[in-house]
C-alpha cells in the first residue's frame, strides 16, 4: 500500500471558508477517482508557528495508483482550487506493508 500525506497552509484571505471548501472537495473525490482506496481529511485546531491548516492522508494499492491519481481530471480540479487559495503545501509519500 502507498500512503500519500499532504499538509496545506492557506492564504489569509477567506481562510476559514477556503479550508472548509477544500475539505469538501477532497472528500468528494471518494468513489470518483478509481485508484483512491481511502482518504482522511482533518482541519487543524492547534496554533503555532509550525502549524498547517489542513492535512490529508490518502491510500493507494501501489505507486501506479498514486501516479494515476496525480493526473486524474477530478483530482486536477481539486488541485487547481487548492493552488488558488494555498500559500504552500508539503507532501510525503511512502510504502506501507499493511
Amino acid at each position: 500500500m502507498v500512503v500519500h500525506i499532504v499538509l496545506i497552509a492557506f492564504k489569509p484571505e477567506n481562510r476559514i471558508e477556503n479550508i472548509r471548501e477544500a475539505k469538501q472537495r477532497i472528500e468528494a473525490m471518494v468513489g470518483r477517482v478509481a485508484p483512491l482506496r481511502s482518504i482522511e481529511v482533518g482541519i487543524n485546531f492547534a496554533d503555532g508557528e509550525r502549524a498547517m491548516d489542513l492535512a490529508l492522508i490518502a491510500r493507494f494499492d501501489d505507486r501506479a495508483g498514486l501516479e494515476a491519481y496525480a493526473v486524474d481530471p477530478v483530482h486536477r480540479e481539486v488541485i487547481d482550487f487548492i493552488k488558488s487559495v494555498a500559500e504552500y503545501t508539503k507532501v510525503v509519500d511512502y510504502e506501507n506493508e499493511e
